[in-house]
């Protein structure tokens, strides 16, 4: 499929149909967007790469329909990490919520565009230089790692690199203006608090791509099915924000099932990669036997968050203002 221009062609004239159908018709305005909202553009996401799956299955057979399956199950629930950090940006900038979903369209445009280039460069790398998936495959298990030890640290969001840059190059106003990202004030052109907010919010998607997409080549070395399955995971995650971000706080096991699925990718890469320099049938890991992993340890660790999860020391409030719900991050002994 990844040699097939039609293939490439088609899906992204569909992914820019629905994008300008999204902001030149349902979100023309800005506004705060509801729960209910919410809801019915996850379910549609969803459908839509669920519609796409089955398409597949139809032309292409059940092996790649179940690693699509498998890919978009990893990028959907690995997407939960950017949530949490789109709670600390918007809570931390306190960004009204009539304007948080033009930040989040605006990112997430970019990082389709990043996450593009990341596959299509790593889908040439891993072809011309197979020893690659074994270098990615320890980098998911040091990931894995890292993520079952993080102590939960925020981002330093004043001292990012993107940000710090931005300061350099123009002065920022001290409130937001509506949804501009720019301003003029006594004639000296300026950069907004939300394009501060954009720049942090891109920076940590980029940072994300990094673990994610190494760790969908250890389901498919197909480019094709690499860079849908990313694209419908990240389609989907400004509705996944607006729908989980109030009981985020709630998922207190899902890192850690988190680490678990990236361990076994990695685990999974290295095994595959080094059995085919050292043994004459290579070791290799069904894709159905990895999308069933995957799934349990993801439901597992929902449901263990639902049940056990305990009260946080930081927890998300929601305040009511004249603009809709703002977030807002506070001590729960208060």
């Amino acid at each position: 499929m990844a040699t097939n221009i039609w293939f490439w062609v088609i899906f992204n004239a569909f992914v820019l149909g629905m994008l300008i159908l999204d902001l030149g018709v349902f979100h023309r305005h800005a506004h705060a967007v509801t729960v209910k909202e919410a809801a019915i553009w996850s379910v549609v996401w969803i459908s839509l790469a669920l519609l796409f799956n089955y398409g597949l299955y139809l032309f292409e057979g059940s092996t790649i329909a179940l690693e699509f399956l498998g890919g978009y199950l990893l990028e959907k629930s690995l997407s939960v990490d950017n949530i949490f950090v789109f709670v600390l940006v918007f809570s931390y900038f306190r960004v009204p919520p009539t304007y948080q979903h033009r930040v989040l369209f605006w990112g997430i445009l970019t990082a389709l565009i990043l996450r593009g280039v990341m596959i299509i460069a790593g889908a040439a790398l891993v072809t011309r230089f197979e020893f690659l998936i074994a270098i990615f495959g320890a980098f998911l298990v040091f990931t894995a790692i890292r993520m079952a030890k993080d102590d939960g640290e925020e981002l330093d969001m004043e001292n990012n690199v993107l940000v710090r840059m931005l300061r350099r190059l123009m002065p920022v106003s001290s409130r937001y203006h509506d949804d501009h990202f720019f301003t003029v004030q006594n004639g000296v052109r300026m950069a907004t608090p939300l394009l501060v907010v954009l720049l942090v919010i891109e920076s940590s998607d980029v940072i994300f791509a990094i673990d994610s997409i190494p760790a969908v080549f250890g389901i498919t070395k197909d480019p094709f099915i690499v860079y849908t399955s990313n694209i419908f995971a990240i389609l989907g995650l400004r509705s996944l924000y607006f729908l989980l971000a109030g009981v985020i706080d709630r998922f207190e096991y899902l890192k850690l099932g988190l680490s678990i699925v990236l361990g076994f990718v990695g685990v999974k890469m290295l095994t595959e990669s080094i059995s085919g320099y050292v043994m004459a049938h290579p070791i290799h890991v069904p894709i159905h036997w990895s999308l069933g992993f995957i799934a349990a340890v993801l439901l597992a660790s929902v449901g263990a968050s639902l049940i056990l999860s305990r009260p946080q020391d930081e927890v998300v409030q929601v305040e009511q203002t004249e603009e809709g719900l703002l977030l807002s991050r506070t001590d729960a002994s208060d």
